[in-house]
Parts: C-alpha cells; structure tokens; sequence
C-alpha cells in the first residue's frame, strides 16, 4: 500500500472514504458535546460516529484539567504519552472530524502542529457531511489502536500566552483577530462566562469564524483569501483569539487554507484576558 501524504490541512468526506482502509490512517471524532444538551438528552439519542473513528477527548484527556482556564493546552511530553495512548504513530495520517461540521475539529489540527505534526487534516464539513453521503457508520462505540511511537517535535512559535498579548498589543507587526462574534466583539451581547467582562482586546480586529464557514464547510480557498487579504493586506503576522480557544483555531485553518503561515493561537483567550484583572480592554 502506497504511503499517504496529507497536503491540504482540509480534506474531502469523498477523500477519506477512499482510503478509509489505509493501515496508517486515524480518525479522530472531536467532538465538544454541549453543555447545554446533556439534561435533555435522552438515551434514545444514540451517538453514531464515522466506522473504525477514535474519540479525542479535547475536554479532559488533552486540556490541562487543573487549569483555571477551559481547554489550557496540555504540555508537550504529557501529549505525547496520551497521544500514543491513542495510537498516534510517527508514520501516522490523521483527520479530525467533529459532529457540528467545523467546529472543535480544528483545535486538534491545531495541536497537532504545536507538536510538529504535519500529516493531519480537518474533514471539510465534518460528521453532517459524511452522514450526507451515506458513508459508512457506526454506534458509538471505544475504538482502540496498539500503542504508538509518536513523537512531539514542539514549535512554540504557533502558541502565545497572557505576557505575549500585552506584548503585541503596541507591536505594529502583529495582528491579534478574534474569532468570536461581533455582538461579543462589541460587547453589545454578554459574554458565556459571568466572570469574563465584556469587549475585547485593544488593537484587536473582528472576524467571527461564521464568517469563514458556509453550510458547515469552510467558504472556497478563494473566498478565504479574499477575507483573510482584506483584514491583513501587510501580510502581518496573525494572533488569533477566541472565547477558549477553540474557534482560534477554525481562523488559524481558515488562514494557512489561505496560503497565510505566520500565525498562533492565543490559548487563554477572552476568557483568560477578560477574566483577569488589570489586562486593558476596549470596548
């Protein structure tokens, strides 16, 4: 069987049905399941998931739990372990799906290139679109692979924290762009979190990551360009931020679709900087 190179950082749900056998392939469902639905959720709702896919578990297995702050990116030895754990192998080509189309998926792809990890991609449109096609199912179930070698080759360059922020606040070179919505932007909607205040981050720009999307799949690598070229025309080095650092990553997909290389994740996001007291914040 040849080996598989993943060259875009999306693929197909047409792709990847037609190496669903390949031996180095992994699937990761990685989905977030909703707060909000767990009470109304009845067990006759049953979780169906792509055939032979492993559940990545973003919320606890590969977030610091001790943090004060959700989904604090883990540090690179004990993603390591936990990624081998999974089966995760040097050789491996993994795709990243989650079940709203693109949503959490990202995060993971994210991560995976924290680590130095290239062959990996988000499935474009996620579980709705794999559903749509009729492809190949199953229920819910704890898919397991052998241990693997994987090994983290760390870029720190991909990552920025709380001190950076402030740093790059006045730094004409970067451009700190967030993910969440206008209204939460603006702070004319109220933030999720109650302890989180309300605005964003000075010299921060608005691009909700909706407007990257359409009909669960990322716009055409077109489209993107000409979002991403008219928010960043100097070729500015991007910062993007979120609520928690999920949807930072759908900007961070959305600009290395977009031929942009130069980019990080700020993983504390609005609800470590609006949350903490003394950090500047525009309204």
């Amino acid at each position: 069987m040849m080996s598989l190179k993943i060259t875009k950082p999306i693929v197909s749900v047409d792709w990847l049905q037609a190496n669903l056998d390949h031996k180095n392939l992994i699937i990761f469902d990685c989905t977030i399941p909703k707060v909000t639905e767990k009470s109304s959720t009845s067990n006759s709702d049953e979780k169906y998931q792509i055939k032979g896919a492993l559940f990545f578990d973003i919320k606890y297995t590969f977030s610091e739990v001790t943090s004060p702050f959700p989904n604090t990116m883990l540090d690179s030895k004990l993603f390591e372990e936990r990624a081998q754990k999974l089966g995760v192998n040097n050789e491996s080509i993994i795709v990243c799906y989650d079940d709203l189309g693109i949503y959490s998926s990202p995060r993971v792809w994210w991560m995976f290139q924290l680590m130095g990890f290239a062959n990996v991609a988000v499935l474009d449109g996620g579980f709705p679109k794999w559903n749509e096609n009729n492809y190949l199912v199953e229920k819910q179930k704890k898919n397991t692979r052998l241990k693997g070698d994987f090994k983290v080759n760390y870029q720190p360059e991909k990552i920025k924290f709380t001190e950076d922020i402030l740093n790059a606040i006045k730094n004409e070179t970067l451009l700190i762009t967030d993910a969440r919505s206008k209204g939460r932007f603006n702070c004319t909607e109220p933030e999720p979190r109650s302890d989180a205040k309300g605005g964003h981050i000075p010299n921060s720009v608005s691009l909700p990551f909706s407007e990257i999307i359409e009909n669960g799949t990322f716009k055409s690598e077109a489209a993107l360009k000409v979002i991403f070229n008219q928010i960043n025309p100097e070729d500015k080095a991007f910062i993007f931020s979120c609520g928690t650092g999920i949807t930072a990553a759908v900007l961070a997909l959305g600009a290395e679709i977009s031929g942009f290389k130069n980019y990080a994740v700020y993983d504390g996001s609005w609800t470590e900087w609006g949350s903490t007291e003394n950090l500047p914040i525009e309204i």
